[in-house]
């Protein structure tokens, strides 16, 4: 399911995607309520996350106004702790409702007591209203406790301006 809500990102973009999802995970099969060491276990995590986006200049001005660029600071809460880093390429069109944007960013924190880094990837696009989100954990980029990670994240954009995120991942027991 998704839903799409205002603001603008760089020449009218504005995106936001809202996912609901199950997580499930492996148990040792001789005991149905502990879970295997080591065993992979997919998991989901939410919270709330302040996003500050700053309008960076075209590195080559001769580029026509329809792209954007723009440097991303957030602080996430909830079962993700910690701040990311990263960069956004934007575009808008003509028609009114088109655009798209790809991003990445750089996170660093606590993910349900395992701390490290990881790197997310974001490619969204809006086709006359109708939205497409993808935000995907670059493989292999996890480190410290996060070595490993796997996974989806999913964003939302309230009408008041509050954003939100699912997180659904896969990780290995320590």
């Amino acid at each position: 399911m998704s839903r799409w809500r205002g603001g603008a990102v760089a020449a009218g973009l504005g995106l936001s995607l809202a996912y609901v999802s199950s997580a499930s995970t492996q148990t040792d099969p001789s005991r149905k309520d502990k879970a295997q060491k080591g065993a992979i276990m997919t998991m989901r995590a939410s919270g709330a996350f302040d996003v500050k986006l700053t309008p960076q200049a075209p590195e080559d001005k001769g580029v026509d106004a329809i792209l954007g660029r723009m440097s991303i600071d957030k602080q996430f809460h909830g079962d993700l702790e910690g701040t990311s880093k990263g960069h956004m390429l934007s575009a808008g069109t003509s028609v009114k409702g088109s655009a798209g944007y790809v991003a990445m960013e750089q996170v660093t924190g606590t993910l349900r007591g395992r701390t490290g880094t990881f790197v997310l990837q974001h490619s969204g696009t809006m086709n006359r209203g109708a939205p497409q989100l993808s935000i995907t954990v670059v493989p292999d980029s996890g480190t410290g406790q996060l070595a490993g990670l796997s996974g989806r994240m999913t964003i939302d954009i309230a009408a008041d301006g509050k954003h939100s995120y699912e997180f659904e991942y896969t990780l290995a027991e320590p």
